[in-house]
Protein backbone atom coordinates (compact mmCIF):
# COMPACT_ATOMS: atom_id res chain seq x y z
CA UNK A 1 0.00 0.00 0.00
CA UNK A 2 1.39 3.52 -0.99
CA UNK A 3 -0.58 6.17 1.18
CA UNK A 4 -1.41 9.25 -1.00
CA UNK A 5 -0.65 7.72 -4.34
CA UNK A 6 -3.13 10.07 -6.26
CA UNK A 7 -0.21 11.94 -7.86
CA UNK A 8 3.21 12.48 -7.40
CA UNK A 9 5.63 10.92 -5.47
CA UNK A 10 3.41 8.31 -4.68
CA UNK A 11 1.77 8.18 -7.96
CA UNK A 12 5.33 7.29 -9.25
CA UNK A 13 6.20 5.07 -6.27
CA UNK A 14 2.74 2.90 -6.78
CA UNK A 15 3.15 2.62 -10.54
CA UNK A 16 7.06 1.72 -9.98
CA UNK A 17 6.33 -0.75 -7.00
CA UNK A 18 3.84 -2.83 -9.85
CA UNK A 19 6.60 -2.65 -12.72
CA UNK A 20 8.23 -4.53 -10.49
CA UNK A 21 5.71 -7.29 -9.59
CA UNK A 22 3.81 -6.63 -6.74
CA UNK A 23 0.40 -6.01 -6.19
CA UNK A 24 -0.24 -2.52 -4.92
CA UNK A 25 -3.33 -0.81 -3.41
CA UNK A 26 -3.76 2.71 -4.73
CA UNK A 27 -4.26 4.89 -1.54
CA UNK A 28 -5.41 8.74 -1.72
CA UNK A 29 -7.91 11.09 -0.14
CA UNK A 30 -9.78 11.65 -3.87
CA UNK A 31 -11.58 8.52 -5.24
CA UNK A 32 -11.15 10.01 -9.01
CA UNK A 33 -7.41 10.48 -8.13
CA UNK A 34 -6.67 6.98 -6.67
CA UNK A 35 -8.89 5.53 -9.36
CA UNK A 36 -7.23 6.99 -12.62
CA UNK A 37 -3.50 5.27 -11.11
CA UNK A 38 -5.30 1.95 -10.39
CA UNK A 39 -6.45 1.94 -14.35
CA UNK A 40 -2.86 3.35 -15.48
CA UNK A 41 -1.16 0.05 -13.37
CA UNK A 42 -3.90 -1.94 -15.30
CA UNK A 43 -5.75 -5.39 -13.85
CA UNK A 44 -6.93 -5.76 -10.34
CA UNK A 45 -5.82 -3.23 -8.45
CA UNK A 46 -7.57 -2.34 -5.13
CA UNK A 47 -8.32 1.35 -3.89
CA UNK A 48 -8.86 3.15 -0.95
CA UNK A 49 -10.03 6.28 -0.01
CA UNK A 50 -9.55 8.04 3.47
CA UNK A 51 -8.32 10.83 5.37
CA UNK A 52 -5.11 10.06 6.99
CA UNK A 53 -5.76 12.62 9.33
CA UNK A 54 -8.72 10.78 10.87
CA UNK A 55 -7.12 8.20 12.99
CA UNK A 56 -10.72 6.56 13.34
CA UNK A 57 -10.59 6.64 9.40
CA UNK A 58 -7.24 4.90 9.35
CA UNK A 59 -8.29 2.10 12.19
CA UNK A 60 -11.09 1.32 10.01
CA UNK A 61 -9.49 1.57 6.57
CA UNK A 62 -7.04 -0.92 8.09
CA UNK A 63 -9.27 -3.14 9.08
CA UNK A 64 -11.49 -3.71 5.99
CA UNK A 65 -7.82 -4.16 4.04
CA UNK A 66 -6.94 -6.87 5.92
CA UNK A 67 -10.55 -8.82 5.68
CA UNK A 68 -10.10 -7.84 2.23
CA UNK A 69 -6.96 -8.67 0.90
CA UNK A 70 -5.13 -10.02 3.93
CA UNK A 71 -2.01 -8.95 5.21
CA UNK A 72 0.90 -6.64 3.75
CA UNK A 73 4.19 -6.85 2.86
CA UNK A 74 5.06 -3.24 2.11
CA UNK A 75 3.61 -0.21 3.59
CA UNK A 76 4.67 3.02 2.11
CA UNK A 77 3.74 6.19 4.06
CA UNK A 78 3.96 8.77 1.75
CA UNK A 79 0.75 10.97 2.17
CA UNK A 80 1.13 14.68 2.74
CA UNK A 81 0.65 18.14 2.04
CA UNK A 82 2.30 21.83 1.37
CA UNK A 83 0.89 24.68 3.19
CA UNK A 84 2.27 28.06 1.53
CA UNK A 85 2.54 29.50 5.37
CA UNK A 86 4.69 31.01 7.81
CA UNK A 87 4.65 30.22 11.74
CA UNK A 88 3.62 33.54 12.92
CA UNK A 89 1.09 34.24 10.38
CA UNK A 90 -0.40 30.88 9.79
CA UNK A 91 -3.93 30.52 10.43
CA UNK A 92 -5.10 27.93 12.66
CA UNK A 93 -6.62 25.97 10.58
CA UNK A 94 -3.84 25.57 7.96
CA UNK A 95 -1.28 25.26 10.94
CA UNK A 96 -3.60 22.25 12.16
CA UNK A 97 -4.00 20.83 8.58
CA UNK A 98 -0.30 20.67 8.21
CA UNK A 99 0.25 18.95 11.39
CA UNK A 100 -2.24 16.54 11.67
CA UNK A 101 -1.64 15.64 7.44
CA UNK A 102 1.53 15.83 7.71
CA UNK A 103 3.16 14.42 11.43
CA UNK A 104 -0.30 13.06 12.90
CA UNK A 105 -1.19 11.45 10.08
CA UNK A 106 2.23 9.07 9.36
CA UNK A 107 2.08 8.37 13.29
CA UNK A 108 -1.68 7.28 12.51
CA UNK A 109 -0.77 5.50 9.06
CA UNK A 110 2.04 3.63 10.83
CA UNK A 111 -0.41 2.24 14.35
CA UNK A 112 -3.21 0.80 12.17
CA UNK A 113 -0.99 -0.60 9.05
CA UNK A 114 2.70 -1.64 10.45
CA UNK A 115 0.38 -4.68 12.47
CA UNK A 116 -1.03 -6.21 8.92
CA UNK A 117 3.12 -6.42 8.11
CA UNK A 118 3.72 -10.25 7.54
CA UNK A 119 5.96 -12.38 5.81
CA UNK A 120 9.68 -13.43 5.72
CA UNK A 121 10.97 -9.76 4.73
CA UNK A 122 8.47 -6.92 5.41
CA UNK A 123 9.14 -2.91 4.74
CA UNK A 124 8.29 0.30 5.65
CA UNK A 125 8.58 3.04 3.54
CA UNK A 126 8.41 6.63 4.55
CA UNK A 127 8.76 9.84 2.64
CA UNK A 128 10.33 12.85 4.38
CA UNK A 129 11.41 15.67 2.78
CA UNK A 130 15.40 17.62 2.07
CA UNK A 131 13.29 20.47 4.14
CA UNK A 132 13.91 18.16 7.44
CA UNK A 133 17.06 18.23 6.95
CA UNK A 134 17.62 22.07 6.90
CA UNK A 135 16.66 24.94 8.21
CA UNK A 136 12.76 26.28 7.06
CA UNK A 137 12.90 29.62 4.78
CA UNK A 138 11.23 30.65 1.88
CA UNK A 139 7.48 30.82 1.69
CA UNK A 140 6.79 27.38 3.22
CA UNK A 141 8.41 27.34 7.13
CA UNK A 142 5.24 25.94 8.48
CA UNK A 143 5.70 22.59 6.06
CA UNK A 144 9.46 22.58 5.89
CA UNK A 145 8.78 22.30 10.41
CA UNK A 146 6.23 19.77 9.76
CA UNK A 147 8.06 17.67 7.76
CA UNK A 148 10.69 17.96 10.57
CA UNK A 149 7.96 16.19 11.96
CA UNK A 150 7.81 13.27 9.38
CA UNK A 151 11.45 13.08 9.61
CA UNK A 152 11.33 12.38 13.76
CA UNK A 153 8.37 10.02 13.04
CA UNK A 154 10.18 8.27 10.20
CA UNK A 155 13.20 7.79 12.87
CA UNK A 156 11.24 7.16 16.06
CA UNK A 157 9.13 4.54 13.86
CA UNK A 158 12.51 2.68 12.33
CA UNK A 159 13.78 1.76 15.87
CA UNK A 160 10.94 0.26 16.35
CA UNK A 161 10.66 -1.28 13.18
CA UNK A 162 14.08 -3.07 13.35
CA UNK A 163 13.04 -4.99 16.80
CA UNK A 164 10.22 -6.47 14.65
CA UNK A 165 12.85 -7.25 11.84
CA UNK A 166 11.06 -4.98 9.18
CA UNK A 167 13.17 -3.23 7.20
CA UNK A 168 12.68 0.46 6.36
CA UNK A 169 13.54 3.23 4.25
CA UNK A 170 13.39 6.98 4.90
CA UNK A 171 13.15 8.60 1.59
CA UNK A 172 14.39 12.72 1.59
CA UNK A 173 13.55 14.42 -1.79
CA UNK A 174 14.26 17.84 -2.87
CA UNK A 175 12.42 19.92 -5.23
CA UNK A 176 10.42 17.96 -7.82
CA UNK A 177 7.43 18.14 -10.49
CA UNK A 178 4.59 17.36 -7.84
CA UNK A 179 1.78 18.59 -6.73
CA UNK A 180 2.16 18.79 -3.43
CA UNK A 181 2.49 22.19 -3.79
CA UNK A 182 -1.45 22.98 -4.12
CA UNK A 183 -2.71 20.69 -1.35
CA UNK A 184 -5.92 22.66 -0.86
CA UNK A 185 -7.14 20.68 -4.13
CA UNK A 186 -7.49 17.37 -1.64
CA UNK A 187 -8.06 19.64 1.67
CA UNK A 188 -11.50 17.68 3.32
CA UNK A 189 -14.23 20.45 4.32
CA UNK A 190 -13.31 20.88 7.78
CA UNK A 191 -10.74 22.43 7.06
CA UNK A 192 -12.40 25.47 5.04
CA UNK A 193 -10.61 27.73 2.20
CA UNK A 194 -10.23 27.43 -1.17
CA UNK A 195 -9.99 24.22 -3.01
CA UNK A 196 -6.88 25.38 -4.73
CA UNK A 197 -4.00 27.50 -3.87
CA UNK A 198 -2.51 30.48 -6.68
CA UNK A 199 -0.72 28.69 -9.37
CA UNK A 200 1.59 31.38 -9.12
CA UNK A 201 3.74 29.67 -6.53
CA UNK A 202 3.56 26.56 -8.37
CA UNK A 203 6.46 27.66 -11.03
CA UNK A 204 9.88 25.81 -9.13
CA UNK A 205 7.67 23.21 -9.19
CA UNK A 206 6.87 22.74 -12.70
CA UNK A 207 10.46 23.35 -13.56
CA UNK A 208 11.65 20.59 -11.83
CA UNK A 209 12.38 17.14 -12.44
CA UNK A 210 9.66 14.49 -12.29
CA UNK A 211 9.94 12.42 -9.05
CA UNK A 212 10.58 9.17 -11.08
CA UNK A 213 14.07 10.28 -11.32
CA UNK A 214 14.94 8.76 -8.10
CA UNK A 215 13.35 5.37 -8.60
CA UNK A 216 16.61 3.39 -9.61
CA UNK A 217 17.93 4.74 -6.04
CA UNK A 218 15.02 3.72 -4.16
CA UNK A 219 14.85 0.34 -5.77
CA UNK A 220 18.50 0.03 -4.76
CA UNK A 221 17.86 1.06 -1.02
CA UNK A 222 14.66 -1.14 -1.09
CA UNK A 223 16.35 -3.83 -2.49
CA UNK A 224 19.67 -3.56 0.21
CA UNK A 225 17.57 -3.58 3.10
CA UNK A 226 16.38 -0.10 3.76
CA UNK A 227 18.31 3.20 4.25
CA UNK A 228 17.75 6.86 4.57
CA UNK A 229 17.97 8.39 1.25
CA UNK A 230 18.37 12.01 0.37
CA UNK A 231 17.91 13.06 -3.11
CA UNK A 232 19.58 16.59 -3.61
CA UNK A 233 17.92 18.03 -6.92
CA UNK A 234 19.22 21.68 -6.82
CA UNK A 235 22.66 21.41 -8.46
CA UNK A 236 24.32 21.74 -5.08
CA UNK A 237 22.33 23.94 -3.43
CA UNK A 238 21.17 21.29 -0.55
CA UNK A 239 24.15 19.40 -0.13
CA UNK A 240 25.79 23.15 1.01
CA UNK A 241 22.60 24.45 2.92
CA UNK A 242 22.72 20.66 4.96
CA UNK A 243 26.77 21.26 5.42
CA UNK A 244 26.41 24.66 6.73
CA UNK A 245 23.80 23.43 8.91
CA UNK A 246 25.75 20.76 10.28
CA UNK A 247 28.71 22.50 10.42
CA UNK A 248 26.67 25.58 12.83
CA UNK A 249 25.17 22.28 15.13
CA UNK A 250 28.61 21.26 15.52
CA UNK A 251 29.80 24.94 16.65
CA UNK A 252 27.36 24.97 18.82
CA UNK A 253 27.69 21.80 20.79
CA UNK A 254 28.87 22.25 24.63
CA UNK A 255 29.90 19.20 26.51
CA UNK A 256 28.70 19.79 30.29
Amino acid sequence: MVTGSGDGIGKMLALQLAKAGMRVCVQDIRPEAAEAVAQEIGGDVPTMIFDISDRDAVEKAANDFHAQHGPLAMLWINAGVGVGASMLDGRPDQVRWAYDVNVLGAIWTAQCFVPLLEGNRCHVGITASTAALRAPEGNFPLYAATKHGTMAVAEALRGELTVKNIESTILCPGLLNTEIWDGAKARPERFGGERRMDPKIATMWRDAQTPDVMWPYIEKVILGGGGTLTCATDSGETAKVMNERSSNIAEGLVEL
